[in-house]
């Protein structure tokens, strides 16, 4: 047992004390005679100790109190702490995210279908609110990149973004497709934050269409700098199937998959499904101090429920 104010304890010289001046003083001379102590009487050898006991019950409450008030503390079990992933969403908004969602001339598209880049933002929403708890960063990408919010754990963020992110009102830059680029530039986000190094490392990469920087044997050398980095990525293709091979080249080296999403449900589904692939961990925590009060109290309420019976009777008297 340890104490969170160890120099509070000094104060137990003081009911030390008392107890031991209760335990050894002499004040016979100090007692009124009486007739009776002429007389002969029996030895009441246990009567003397219980007397003793009584006197020092004052002193063991107050040496209670004292160990209270100097904060008694016991090690509690150890606990589980969420280990935390860092998941960095890139959003492609060319031109071509304003397009519907869904095979061309399939039942899946035509007029009145959600957009590529509206189905993305409401299956990202969804997707960080079951992962509360994890870090997640936006970065926005065409022809360039914009990081649009870093690494947080504050979801609200990502979700008012929406209105802001339109591909039909992005400037020039951004209206071409540079998947290599986008993902080299998460790949610099997440080893340069500190608190990735600790967890896991996750790139998702909603893309509509054929990447101009991934052509031969790029998309493979830059699979291997992610995998290098301990980042899984995961491609989603929103646009016609099926999605170009050279997403499969830059994510296979990681370990991740390449999607096709053909409506805003299995959209959804494939955000449900990497969820799975990349369930929470936990990792045991060590012990930490917790109060343990229970003791001294109870020591102390006892001390006193005695101490109350003993004025009763068991005191010393002057004869």
């Amino acid at each position: 047992m340890t104490f969170a104010h160890p120099l509070i304890l000094i104060a137990l010289l003081l009911p030390a004390a008392i107890a031991a001046w209760e335990l050894f003083r002499r004040d016979h001379g100090h007692r009124t005679r009486l007739p009776l102590d002429h007389g002969t009487h029996a030895r009441r050898r246990w009567l003397g100790r219980f007397l003793r006991v009584a006197a020092i019950l004052p002193a063991l409450i107050l040496a209670a109190v004292v160990l209270i008030l100097a904060g008694p503390q016991r090690l509690g079990p150890p606990g589980q702490a969420r280990v935390l992933t860092s998941i960095e969403l890139l959003l492609d908004v060319s031109g071509s995210m304003s397009s519907p969602i869904g095979y061309g001339g399939g039942r899946n598209s035509g007029t009145g279908s959600a957009s590529r880049y509206t189905a993305a933002m409401d299956a990202i929403t969804a997707f960080t609110s079951r992962r509360k708890g994890d870090a997640f960063g936006l970065t926005i990408f065409g022809g360039e990149v914009v990081r649009w919010v870093p690494l947080t754990k504050d979801l609200s963020a990502i979700k008012n973004a929406t209105p802001f992110l339109d591909p039909s009102t992005m400037p020039a830059l951004l209206q071409s497709t540079r998947v290599g680029h986008a993902l080299r530039y998460a790949r610099d986000v997440l080893t340069s934050n500190p608190d990735a190094e600790t967890g896991d490392r996750l790139v998702i990469i909603i893309t509509d269409g054929f990447s101009s920087d991934l052509d031969g044997p790029i998309a493979q050398q830059i699979g291997g700098e992610l995998r290098d980095s301990s980042i899984v990525v995961h491609a989603i293709n929103v646009g016609e199937p099926p999605a170009p091979i050279q997403l499969a080249d830059v994510v296979s080296p990681t370990g991740g998959r390449v999607f096709d999403a053909a409506d805003p449900t299995s959209l959804k589904g494939i955000f449900d499904h990497i969820d799975k692939m990349h369930p929470t961990r936990s990792r045991p925590t060590e012990p930490e101090p917790v109060d343990d009060f229970f003791p001294f109290i109870a020591s102390a309420l006892a001390a006193l429920a005695l101490h109350a019976l003993c004025l009763f009777g068991l005191r010393v008297t002057p004869w």
